[in-house]
């Protein structure tokens, strides 16, 4: 039988649609308009993963109220790079988009971004005294400077009223605020992206497909072989510049590239539910998001919060998330994600990571066992009056959190997110979870630094670059005046309080 492949050729190809591959198309078309780029979705729709609204926290991870992001050392101290680093990070995520707005390559931001505050809460003296700290090492950075402490119950419960209903006052309570505080919607937003990118000449975005296999040729340039799943086509696509952000199916398509930048890595599942609440007047009393402290042992993603989103139009109201365990690497993956994904160079990092957090494995086997009494009382921790009649259960997204190699530890697993790139710049792969999605800008400006650096470097790209990104090159945090005028310019913008 004759060969029936088609065959084609473009400038890059991106894998999964994506915030990340959203948000490096658009970038990289707006750098260069004439270049050509194909994008690549297993599903039938774009956002369908981890970007979904329901699959993602939605805070516009901005680390005001995510007190994973502050942890306290052994000596007492505590640590604000990483929450600063994220909060920067935000501020970037909210120049671009408020570019896409101005620029009317989006629709309405209140289709995607609204105001709401963000709140941390904690009970107990040591908590109490761990939240004061906290709240006075960030507020000495420019960044979080309109952050609010309280310990008065009165001021909680107009912050709060849900949260504080049926408490003692006098117990111990202390929370903070951030009132500029964001939920995000970065499904609706990922779609608006892809639609514009849709418009533009150069681009082709093809769902129902699926990445089979990629090899770099000699020329450095890659071979990547697709099938359309919807009519079983083969298709094979050349390309020099290949980007995977395919959420938990980036791994097994970093494995398949077989690239040494990529030997090593691991990955550990983590699944999720959500606690939505189906009482309309419940869902009117709460405004906000309220951040607690995780469980020993959690994962990131599982730091239990209380959380007011708009989702579809429609005000929700969410608890959790309550973490799993699944071999999947995908909410809509294979159980033999897993087992498939371990490998000669990483089975050693992945025992190593596996021995060592124990306490993870033993969590994820709680939240597994939890009965609907028992997720009912972890939720009445948050909402006193919580009545298992006014919640269900929601199915959250599939995160898979990166394992990798390491000296003196054998294996490492790491809660975030990273980036692989080739020596030679022709491939970038993104692995892990949390923050991602509020930090994909800056995530995507770092990679095309990194994979078109001597293009970034010239004069045009430049000037572009800051068009898009008006505080590109500087810090915010050491800049109070610039971060002022960035934040008034971005809340006028998006419509949003500042």
């Amino acid at each position: 039988m004759p060969d029936t492949t088609t065959q084609s050729q473009t400038d890059v190809v991106l894998i999964g649609a994506g915030i990340m591959s959203a948000t490096l198309g658009l970038i990289l078309k707006e750098l260069q308009p004439d270049i050509k780029i194909q994008i690549f979705e297993r599903l039938d729709i774009a956002a369908a993963e981890s970007s979904d609204a329901w699959n993602n926290a939605g805070t516009g991870h901005s680390a005001f109220c995510e007190l994973n992001y502050t942890p306290e050392k052994e000596d007492g101290t505590i640590d604000p790079k990483k929450a600063i680093s994220i909060a920067e990070s935000f501020e970037v995520s909210r120049q671009f988009w408020a570019y896409l707005v101005e620029q009317k390559k989006v629709p309405s931001p209140e289709n995607f971004i609204k105001s709401v505050p963000h709140l941390s809460f904690v009970w107990g003296d040591k908590n109490v005294a761990y939240l004061k700290k906290r709240f006075d090492v960030l507020q000495r950075n420019s960044i979080f400077k309109e952050m609010v402490f309280t310990t008065d119950f009165a001021k909680m419960k107009e912050w709060m009223p849900l949260v504080m209903e049926g408490r003692k006052e006098s117990d111990s309570f202390a929370a903070t605020s951030m009132p500029i505080g964001t939920d995000v919607n970065f499904g609706e937003l990922t779609r608006s992206i892809f639609n514009y990118l849709g418009t533009l000449d150069g681009v082709s975005l093809h769902y129902n497909h699926e990445v089979k296999k990629l090899k770099q040729q000699e020329d450095k340039s890659w071979r990547i072989k697709i099938t359309d799943l919807a009519s079983g086509e083969k298709k094979k696509i050349y390309t020099k510049f290949v980007f995977i952000g395919a959420g938990g199916g980036s791994l097994p398509l970093l494995e398949k590239a077989d690239v040494p930048e990529g030997k090593g890595y691991g990955g550990f599942p983590v699944s999720g539910q959500w606690l939505k609440c189906i009482n309309p007047e419940i869902i009117a009393k709460h405004q906000a998001k309220v951040y607690g402290k995780a469980s020993v042992g959690a994962p990131p993603m599982s730091v239990p919060h209380i959380d007011s989103r708009m989702i579809n139009g429609e005000k929700q109201l969410l608890f959790g998330p309550f973490a799993g365990f699944s071999t999947r690497f995908l909410k809509n993956g294979s159980y033999s994600d897993l087992p498939l994904s371990i490998k000669t160079d990483n089975i050693i990092p992945m025992i190593a990571a596996g021995i060592k957090n124990i306490p993870l494995t033993k969590y994820l086997i709680e939240q597994v066992r939890q009965s609907p009494k028992d997720r009912i009382n972890a939720l009445r921790e948050y909402v006193p009056s919580a009545r298992s009649k006014d919640w269900v259960i929601e199915r959250a997204g599939q995160r898979v959190q990166v394992i990798k190699k390491d000296e003196k530890e054998g294996g490492v697993l790491e809660f975030g997110t990273e980036v692989i790139t080739t020596g030679d710049g022709s491939l970038a792969v993104l692995l892990g979870a949390s923050p991602g999605a509020s930090t994909a800008v800056s995530i995507m400006v770092d990679l095309v630094g990194r994979c078109f650096k001597d293009k970034l470097n010239t004069p045009e790209w430049q000037e572009k670059i800051k068009n898009m990104i008006p505080s590109y090159g500087q810090t915010l945090n050491d800049n109070p005046e610039l971060l002022d005028k960035i934040r008034n310019n971005t809340a006028s913008v998006l419509k949003l309080n500042n």
